[in-house]
């Protein structure tokens, strides 16, 4: 049995790996505001935990529900951008004060806070994994990102991943970054798929965006894959 924790479970990636990663046997605890699709009849546990990571408590109501219960799979999965963010139209003297800091605190804040309030549950695992959703807008070689908050959090992101390696090297829990690029919209509630652009040829495909993901979590705590860079074939990257 696997114990896995996704954040931003209701949609988007956070909706694809909830629906399709875990196995029959496991377990899934799902965050969201939103409640996800929990009622999959796969053999999967799954659990909602209703939180927004917006909320400067949000980690510790995480960490309340799980309890001491191990934890082998965190995915921290949570992105949020400004208004007018990827049109002709953005500006980033127009972004106030608090769009940029909530941007912040869903998108690296709040990563930080939880993986902290989890770690006493990963260490409980014989091959704990920490896997945190990057974006190709936070990659140094990446020259379409205008997004002066959105692409500040996802480079924070990787900052934050290489540094926590280094702190959990002797707990032999695995750190991982997962830069994607463009991907569409997935969004499971009640059981039913009711949105899905994913599979557009000119966006990552849902099947490889779960098999990476299947690869990363079948690692032993042997392996650590620092990070990858998932780009769709058509980003201009």
């Amino acid at each position: 049995m696997t114990h896995f924790l996704i954040t931003g479970a209701s949609r988007g990636l956070g909706a694809l790996l909830s629906d399709q990663l875990p196995s029959s046997g496991d377990q899934a605890w799902l965050v969201s505001r939103s409640e996800p699709n929990t009622g999959k009849l796969d053999g999967v546990t799954r659990r909602w935990i209703e939180a927004d990571l917006s909320q400067p408590g949000a980690a510790q109501r995480i960490a309340s529900t799980l309890g001491e219960s191990p934890l082998d799979v965190l995915i921290y999965n949570a992105g949020i951008w400004e208004s007018n963010a990827f049109s002709s139209s953005y500006r980033p003297e127009d972004i106030s004060l608090s769009e940029t800091m909530q941007i912040m605190q869903v998108n690296l804040t709040s990563a930080i806070l939880s993986i902290q309030a989890l770690l006493p549950n990963l260490r409980r695992s014989a091959s704990g994994k920490i896997i945190v959703i990057g974006s190709i807008n936070g990659l140094e070689n990446y020259t379409q990102g205008r997004e002066v908050a959105y692409g500040a959090s996802k480079f924070g992101l990787r900052g934050m991943t290489h540094a926590l390696r280094e702190n959990l090297r002797a707990d032999r829990i695995a750190v991982t970054c997962v830069n994607p690029g463009s991907f569409g919209s997935y969004w499971m509630e009640g059981g039913r798929l009711l949105t899905d652009t994913a599979d557009r040829d000119d966006l990552i495909s849902t099947e490889d965006m779960v098999n990476t993901f299947k690869w990363l979590v079948s690692l032993s705590n042997r392996t650590c894959a620092k990070e990858i860079d998932l780009p769709a074939m058509l980003d201009a990257i």
